[in-house]
């Protein structure tokens, strides 16, 4: 008794003179130590031969250093199963990390009995599983609040060197740069060095590391970059920023931000943080933080705290960030694009020079068979997608060329298992380490992270359709082609409007059920639908925006134009309409960072129909939807205060329109034609019983004046198919877009937009 009234008084010391480790304190450089270890059975399938040298080994993380019995582990983190990292404040990190105390006192629990695959026990017994400690918050209260416990993940298993040590372009101390094709340094003549078991060679020019057989990166110290090294005192003027909200906040960041937006792989940066390890990228460190303050307020324990300094905090981010790129490495491309997700930090330079850095280190390239960890080829292809679509979407807002070329994309769409977190366990890993780690990744795998994985790779394949548009629409040889098809421009420009309709359309029909929104939200969780959404109506209305822009009320088809016109205005109520719609549950969670821009471009959308209008009733039609547009914003806005980017942009289209000249009182009607009036839809969705009357029956059916009709006839008679896609127009994709109709096989019929015009590209020719 009395022994254990001691232990309860006093924390046992540490057995052995341990570094002063505090979670997110000022860094101390420590070695990076370890040695690489190589397992001839690894990644088989990923061997090439080449010539002169044997196959390439895949490399795999080492096994721990073996550990003393005496040096037993604290009670919480016996409970958390993780290790105990002892230091001279008399508390474990972990427990440090989570201010609670740090004692010696409960009784070890018997060792569970290996799981053998049917996940029962050697006797036959099912095994039974331990249940999820609850998170506490940093003043030792208990929080209904979900919360994603960053520390209790244990699927890194207990590991020196550090998985990010083992990887080609995180590691701690070194940087990389990729050996183009055409560089003085010829891959053939590379091969011909000799290459030891990480597969790299010394040169005058540096480490040469190969990781395909005929891919080369030049590997070099961070210390050999002649550039002011300030990383312990960004890291520590960071940390008194933040103060003791370091580990809410991450917790945030994991539970809001990475679901959505998996750029970082998140149990290597656990891993670091359990081992002690405080040398983190402070750009990418000061842009989680960044992020999480964006629900600052919503947290019942932090909204009751000062606000940490975030204007202080991006300065250090940015300029910090400027330092590291001299050193290519995945944190910083990772910094870089956390940081373009803040409304404000999103420039048109900063979305090159990541560009730039992500080529530098061979984001563009297919890593699949390369001999680096596996985590890692996960994490490369995540994070170069995200930078594709960084691009794409930063070249839509600045109206900017795209820098990532089709020509040099060679990375494979990711698939659902490269969203796996977890790093595999060591040869060295206790058969706890392995069980507690197959328990983290299943938890991983709950509804809420399974639907941000799959919003995010429907976002890529969107961009992708993106990135056609602007291609087609709105490269320098689209605008020089339509400038010289003259009075025939409406007809080219719909003509290749119709393949990439179509995609947008098939992409729309396919989307899964999680993605759609009204997929049910459970009570207390955030949907990131809403960003992909709205990236679907940005692109449709960059669409029908074009076509607009082609228009001209003086040399087009009078009902063309007209039924061009109500195509976009459909599209355009859509777009609105479905603002309208948005939940808190939206409005709260994850927004891209192309957001605000897109609800600009709804605006932008609906202020040229009402200056194009041809008359004044219709103008006014628009400029009260604009106006109920606006207010809507504005609304938004009290919840997401990026929203108010976008009433900018709206605000200075109101000035503009102002200039607009007046419209005159009354222009004649033009009636859609409806289906008594002859609209036998063909396959193609083709009218060919309002293609085949005379002009009177124009006249009478559609509601055309006499000259209108005698010209829709001369239209008719000197290209059917464009009378054909001007009909197939008036069909929407959605009616009203309503997320409580889940009846959509009914209407699919009204989502249907052919624009079969292959007769105008020949007229044109």
């Amino acid at each position: 008794m009395a022994a254990a009234a001691m232990a309860m008084a006093m924390p046992a010391p540490p057995l052995a003179p341990r570094p002063i480790i505090a979670a997110w304190s000022t860094p101390s450089l420590l070695p990076s130590g370890g040695m690489f270890f190589l397992d001839s059975n690894a990644g088989k399938e990923n061997i090439h031969h080449i010539t002169a040298r044997p196959a390439l080994k895949q490399l795999q993380q080492s096994a721990p250093a073996a550990r003393s019995r005496k040096e037993r582990p604290c009670d919480g983190c016996r409970k958390r199963k993780s290790k105990c990292v002892l230091q001279d404040s008399r508390r474990c990190v972990l427990c440090e990390f989570h201010k609670q105390e740090c004692t010696f006192v409960e009784k070890a629990q018997p060792r569970k009995r290996k799981l053998s695959s049917d996940g029962t026990t050697a006797e036959g017994t099912p095994a039974k599983r331990s249940p999820p400690v609850r998170t506490v918050a940093p003043n030792g209260n208990k929080t209904s609040v979900p919360q994603t416990p960053v520390l209790n993940v244990t699927s890194a298993p207990l590991r020196k060197p550090f998985a990010v040590d083992e990887s080609l372009s995180l590691q701690r101390h070194r940087h990389c740069k990729l050996l183009g094709q055409t560089t003085a340094l010829d891959a053939s003549l590379v091969g011909l060095g000799t290459f030891n078991e990480r597969n790299e060679t010394e040169s005058r020019v540096g480490t040469l590391r190969q990781v395909t057989g005929s891919e080369y990166f030049s590997t070099h110290a961070d210390a050999d970059v002649p550039i002011p090294d300030d990383e312990t005192r960004a890291l520590a003027e960071i940390e008194a920023i933040v103060g003791q909200h370091g580990p809410s906040l991450i917790d945030i960041y994991f539970r809001n931000v990475h679901p959505s937006y998996p750029v970082i792989q998140k149990h290597a940066f656990l891993d670091r943080v359990r081992h002690g390890d405080k040398q983190f990228n402070p750009p990418l460190l000061a842009a989680m933080y960044l992020l999480a303050l964006s629900w600052w307020d919503q947290d019942p324990i932090l909204s009751l705290q000062p606000k940490p300094d975030m204007a202080r905090l991006e300065y250090i981010a940015i300029s910090s960030l400027t330092v590291a790129m001299q050193r290519p490495k995945m944190s910083a491309v990772q910094a870089g694009l956390l940081l373009l997700q803040r409304a404000k930090s999103s420039t048109w330079t900063l979305t090159v020079q990541l560009v730039a850095l992500g080529q530098d280190i061979g984001l563009h390239l297919d890593c699949s068979d390369w001999s680096i960890p596996l985590w890692e080829r996960r994490l490369r292809k995540r994070l170069a997608w995200a930078l594709y679509m960084q691009d794409k979407w930063s070249a839509v807002m600045h109206g900017r060329p795209s820098h990532i070329n089709a020509a040099d994309w060679a990375v494979q769409t990711p698939m659902i298992s490269d969203f796996d977190d977890s790093i595999p366990p060591t040869s060295g890993s206790s058969a706890n380490d392995t069980t507690a780690a197959a328990d983290a990744v299943g938890t991983e795998a709950d509804p809420q992270t399974s639907k941000g994985r799959s919003i995010f790779m429907q976002m890529i394949t969107l961009t992708s359709i993106m990135a056609e548009v602007c291609s087609t629409f709105y490269s320098q040889t689209a605008r020089i082609e339509s400038a010289r098809a003259g009075r025939y421009s409406t007809q080219l420009v719909l003509n290749r409007a119709k393949p990439v309709q179509l995609k947008l359309k098939e992409w729309f029909a396919k989307l899964p059920a999680e993605c759609k929104m009204d997929s049910p939200t459970p009570a207390g969780q955030l949907s990131s639908t809403g960003y992909l959404h709205l990236g679907y109506f940005a692109t449709e209305i960059s669409i029908h925006r074009r076509i607009v822009q082609s228009l001209d009320p003086a040399t087009s088809d009078p009902y063309l134009l007209y039924i061009c016109r109500s195509a976009a205005k459909t599209r355009l109520i859509s777009a609105m309409d479905f603002v309208n719609r948005l939940k808190p549950e939206h409005l709260d969670a994850f927004w891209y960072f192309a957001s605000a821009t897109n609800f600009a471009l709804v605006g932008t959308f609906g202020a040229l129909l009402q200056a194009t209008s041809p008359g004044r009733e219709e103008a006014e039609f628009y400029a009260m939807r604009l106006r109920e547009f606006k207010w809507t914003l504005r609304m938004s806005a009290r919840k997401a205060r990026w929203v108010e980017g976008a009433l900018e942009v709206l605000d200075a289209n109101g000035d503009l329109l102002l200039g607009m000249a007046e419209k005159p009182e009354a222009v004649a009607a033009t009636p859609t034609p409806t289906p008594a009036q002859a609209q036998t839809q063909t396959q193609k969705g083709v009218s060919m019983a309002m293609m085949q009357q005379p002009a009177q029956q124009w006249q009478n059916s559609a509601g055309l004046g006499a000259v209108q009709a005698q010209q829709m006839q001369g239209l008719q008679d000197r290209n059917p198919a464009a009378v054909a896609a001007a009909l197939g127009m008036q069909q929407p994709y959605q009616q009203d877009y309503d997320f409580e109709d889940e009846d959509e096989d009914e209407d699919e019929d009204d989502v249907e937009m052919e624009m079969e015009v292959d007769g105008w590209q020949a007229e044109y020719g």
